[in-house]
């Protein structure tokens, strides 16, 4: 992947004979000759793209040491290995308290300085993550804590901290996997509600007869079942926010208590004398057009504006390609430290390449399920082309001229192995889907299959390989919850299948 290292030496000839080592491994590199050189490059408006220090210990005027305080007093997170010619041990202990992650005596091999910078970037890359998970509990994770490098998320985040400054209602559109959740709490992290409840709903995972009481809550004896009082995902966020995610899969009926939510400030509990208040910062996400279901009659014309009124759309990765090497390094990271193979330093040139290229109709969460399965099949310290087989088993669509998953000579595709990790589970799929590529198409009498047959073939697929978890299908075929539901009844799946495991 490449990085961009900043090397800081008096030393001109030092400096470029880590330069030309640095650079022979892929790295990016820029120079300093003095420790104040180095603080107006970290601080300039390239700072940002710099992913790691070499600094040079003894220096004239800013030395090593005056750096790493100056740092630590502008709260300059960057990851910095010390270079010096005098390796005393009370030197480096010194450099390590003032922040230093690893140090190097010169002269340095090529090699021992590449090791160095491989755990110096896996190392803040995993504190990154645990710094980010923190945040993300205690409601304080802010639009620094994206992982991002490309233009057209930087308008998303200029987007959200306008935002943030108010309790506008906010509308995030964008594909499954973009992040839509994250910008989420980016925003109530950095607004006045930060620290407050930040409450998440999918909407399209609710059972139709169970969503007025899960978002509004009832009182105690309100219908059969209701043997104690639930004050709902409303008077949950009070105070705080509330995320409803694909809120276009909200029933019409659902949609009217939400308007007047919004335009009262006031739920209606099920079962409840009078309305109650609730004081929420409302963030809404979906995956499709909202104002395309309005035209079609699906979604209240009225709410749509209500929640409409900041959109923000969040863009697939395939637009912007630029944040793939940091999102990489950020997963390589996380995952080597979860399964605890710790030899992992990163990803060779051929396979962020092969990464780059590829389109990743499942954003980030494809991805990340990739990097994934590629840490738990590495056996060596670098990631390859090979740990990525349903990757690199799929030309990018540029290179063949032809749509994804067909061949430029109309021929079907071989088959790809699927994305999914395999974690013991024997995920065996029913007789009557016995492709090699899972789905038959083509009947016994020779003729292509009608749709709702293959549609419910489908449903049997995906209910067998995630063995019955249904919040788990419907996620994964891209419906809500509710309408997987009505699906299985039209088809009648249920009895086919003998029961649905519960969830």
């Amino acid at each position: 992947m490449v990085t961009t290292i900043l090397v800081v030496d008096d030393d001109p000839v030092q400096q470029r004979l880590v330069t030309a080592a640095l650079e022979r491994n892929g790295h990016k590199t820029l120079g300093a000759g003095d420790g104040t050189e180095a603080l107006a490059l970290l601080t300039g408006s390239n700072g940002g793209n710099i992913d790691l220090m070499i600094l040079d210990l003894v220096m004239p005027e800013l030395d090593g040491m005056g750096v790493l305080e100056r740092l630590r007093d502008s709260e300059i997170n960057l990851p910095v290995i010390i270079q010096t010619a005098h390796g005393g041990i009370d030197t480096v202990v010194s450099a390590m308290r003032a922040g230093a992650l690893d140090f190097v005596v010169k002269p340095a091999s090529p090699e021992r300085l590449q090791v160095s910078v491989d755990n110096a970037l896996k190392m803040n890359a995993l504190e990154d993550t645990v710094v980010r998970l923190t945040r993300v509990a205690s409601g304080r994770l802010t639009f620094r804590d994206i992982v991002t490098r490309s233009e057209a998320m930087e308008r998303v985040i200029r987007l959200g901290q306008r935002a943030a400054a108010s309790n506008i209602p906010i509308l995030i559109e964008g594909e499954s996997g973009v992040g839509k959740e994250l910008v989420a709490r980016a925003i109530q992290g950095t607004g006045e509600r930060r620290s407050k409840p930040f409450v998440t709903v999918n909407c399209g995972a609710i059972p139709d007869n169970l969503v007025e009481s899960i978002l509004f809550g009832h009182e105690k004896g309100a219908f059969t079942g209701a043997n104690e009082k639930h004050v709902g995902k409303f008077r949950q966020a009070h105070g705080g926010t509330l995320f409803l995610d694909e809120v276009g899969e909200l029933a019409p009926d659902i949609q009217v208590k939400l308007l007047r939510a919004l335009q009262e400030g006031e739920i209606d509990p099920v079962g409840a004398r009078q309305p109650v208040r609730a004081d929420f910062r409302l963030i809404s996400a979906t995956n499709q057009s909202l104002l395309d279901q309005t035209r079609r009659g699906n979604f209240r014309e009225d709410l749509y504006y209500r929640l409409n009124v900041f959109p923000i759309r969040i863009p697939p990765l395939r637009e912007r390609r630029a944040d793939i090497p940091e999102l990489v390094r950020h997963f390589v990271a996380r995952f080597a430290a979860e399964e605890g193979k710790t030899r992992i330093r990163g990803v060779i040139k051929e396979a962020m390449a092969l990464l780059a290229r590829h389109d990743w109709p499942g954003n980030i969460r494809q991805l990340e399920n990739a990097v994934f399965r590629a840490v738990v099949l590495a056996d060596g310290a670098l990631l390859t082309p090979s740990e990525f087989p349903q990757i690199a088993g799929r030309p990018p669509p540029e290179e063949t001229g032809a749509a994804d998953g067909a061949s430029s000579s109309g021929e079907p595709p071989e088959p790809i192995e699927p994305v999914e990790l395999d974690f013991g589970i024997d995920l065996a799929t029913p007789d009557d889907v016995s492709d090699a590529n899972g789905l038959r198409t083509i009947g016994a009498d020779g003729e292509i299959r009608k749709l709702q047959d293959i549609e419910a073939d489908m449903i049997r697929l995906a209910i067998g390989h995630y063995e019955g978890r249904m919040t788990r299908v419907a996620r994964a075929l891209g419906i809500g919850r509710s309408t997987l539901y009505r699906k299985l009844k039209e088809f009648g799946i249920s009895d086919t299948l003998g029961g649905i495991a519960a969830e």
